[in-house]
């Protein structure tokens, strides 16, 4: 009874990037459908339609998203940002610490 209407989620699974290739592949020859493949190989299909999208933007086939290296380059870009902002403001601290200092 306390089963009932709920649907048990099920554990998060780490796949190579072999396999999501070979799904890919599988996905863009054309004789099975995304759905098919996610369902022959227990995968849902949100999964399945991430990886071929994220396999056409990589490959350029695709440009209404970002690729993996436009990806590792915006984090790049985000942490060194947080960085200098976080020095500028031990800079601006410390000018004002040696302004109020020289008073």
């Amino acid at each position: 009874m306390e089963s009932m209407g709920k649907k048990r989620s099920r554990p998060r699974r780490v796949f190579t990037a072999e396999f999501k290739a070979e799904i890919v592949e599988l996905c863009q020859r054309g004789d099975r459908t995304v759905g098919q493949v996610a369902k022959d190989f227990d995968l849902t299909e949100t999964a399945v339609r991430a990886w071929v999208k994220q396999a056409e933007l990589d490959t350029g086939t695709r440009s209404d998203g970002l690729s993996r290296d436009e990806k590792a380059e915006l984090a790049r870009l985000r942490q060194e940002n947080r960085r200098l902002r976080e020095d500028v403001d031990i800079l601006k601290r410390a000018t004002a610490f040696f302004a109020k200092e020289t008073r």
